[in-house]
């Protein structure tokens, strides 16, 4: 013990010391959300500006923060690739400052082990063990992978972040810096549910059998299936986020994954954004494992449970079963995340079922979301061949195993009545129907 405190004493140092190794055109990579060293990256971004530097990557898979590396004056200097566009990033993505990297995220993992190498490797991690040994909390995802090939591996040691359980731990013989950093982690509260929300949350709850193992999203409809699935019992966890609404279902004995065909009476997540009560209900919890996400999104690791259920949101469905749910036409809104690899891990597992929900209209229902084809320039997320279920406030339509024609038919069922006959004229133009 003496041995490992020493060392972290020797390697202790503070922000603007550490940074001083980062070069021009370096590329540096942070793991996921809260894993976001914030001093760090800050400290970097200053120096950066302040010296002349050029060139300097920053890889991140979800943005929390809006830190000076995103600023219009930083193009140029200190550029950010997201994973996944969030609020924050999403401006400067749109607008060209900011890279933005394609992928399903079980493949992550993968492209930092063999196509992307990082020469930084900087994190947010939970206070060391008397073993040597630092969580990477609520952000397990990818950290291993970029650590893997990084020339530098810095650490932000914050004592509010959770001490989770799982395989995504980092010894500090690893290291080569650390710095301490306490500070509260952002937070991220439930919104209110619309009506909408809770009409959808209820037609898939009731279609999700007692002893399933669930994967829920993020937003509002995903919260809504967690408040229905109250009434429920025996349910397992197995999600690349770990909600809010988790925590409820876990605490209200809904969730006691004594069902789940592997890691039996765990809830198994990559990463977590909450509150504050979520962030307490986590630290030192032996109920949830944190693992990387090529395990928690690997679809054959998915599909051993069986009746698996998913449950997403989505933005827009054509009539033969194409949904985007990542951009609006050719503006990159957030990613495809791990949509598709639960979409296809609920496809192999027995008795498994995938939703992807979403209002019926946008903009004051001027807009329906079901089109007849996707709107120009939107990206693909998940493809005809994949889609299971689409739920809106109108109902729920089963596509896979469907013709064509049936799936357009099924589809202009749960559109909006005000968009029912535009959908039919355009279905049978598109030859889709007789």
């Amino acid at each position: 013990m003496e041995r490992w405190q020493s060392m972290y004493q020797e390697k202790l140092a503070n922000a603007e010391t550490v940074v001083k190794a980062v070069c021009s055109d370096a590329i540096c990579a942070s793991t996921c959300a809260l894993g976001e060293p914030v001093g760090l990256a800050s400290a970097l971004a200053e120096r950066v500006d302040r010296e002349g530097l050029t060139g300097v990557t920053h890889h991140l898979l979800l943005t929390l923060q809006n830190l000076k590396y995103l600023a219009p004056d930083m193009a140029g200097k200190m550029s950010h690739v997201a994973w996944f566009t969030s609020g924050f990033a999403r401006k400067a993505v749109q607008e060209g400052r900011a890279g933005f990297m394609p992928c399903n995220y079980k493949d992550a993992p993968m492209l930092w082990r063999e196509l992307v190498q990082a020469d930084v490797f900087y994190a947010t991690v939970s206070p060391m063990d008397k073993h040597g040994w630092f969580s990477f909390g609520v952000s397990a995802s990818v950290a291993r992978a970029q650590m893997s090939r990084a020339k530098k591996i810095f650490l932000e040691v914050n004592s509010f972040m959770p001490r989770t359980h799982g395989s995504q731990i980092v010894h500090i013989s690893e290291v080569d810096a650390v710095f301490e950093n306490n500070r509260p982690l952002f937070e991220l509260p439930d919104g209110p549910l619309t009506e909408q929300d809770k009409m959808i949350g209820n037609y898939i709850a009731d279609l999700i059998p007692n002893g399933a193992t669930i994967q829920l999203g993020i937003g509002g409809m995903p919260n809504a299936v967690a408040q229905a699935l109250r009434v429920k019992r025996d349910l397992g966890i197995h999600s690349e986020m770990f909600t809010e609404g988790m925590v409820d279902l876990i605490e209200a004995g809904v969730v006691t994954n004594r069902n789940k065909q592997i890691n039996t009476n765990k809830a198994v997540a990559s990463f977590a954004v909450g509150t504050k009560r979520m962030y307490d209900f986590l630290d030192d919890n032996p109920a949830v494992e944190f693992h990387a996400i090529d395990y928690v999104n690997d679809p054959n690791i998915i599909g051993q449970h069986d009746n698996f259920v998913s449950i997403n949101a989505t933005l827009e469905v054509d009539l033969v079963g194409q949904a985007c749910s990542e951009s609006l036409g050719p503006l990159q809104f957030s990613g495809t995340g791990g949509q598709v690899d639960f979409v296809r891990g609920a496809g192999l597992s027995k008795g498994g079922q995938s939703f992807l929900a979403m209002y019926s209209t946008a903009k004051h229902d001027t807009i329906s979301k079901i089109k007849a084809v996707l709107t120009e320039g939107s990206h693909v997320t998940c493809s005809k061949n994949d889609i299971d279920c689409v739920v809106t406030e109108y109902g729920v339509s089963k596509l896979k195993g469907k013709t064509a024609s049936q799936r357009a038919m099924a589809l202009i069922a749960i559109a909006h009545p005000k968009f029912r006959e535009e959908l039919l004229f355009s279905a049978k133009k598109l030859c889709l129907i007789p």
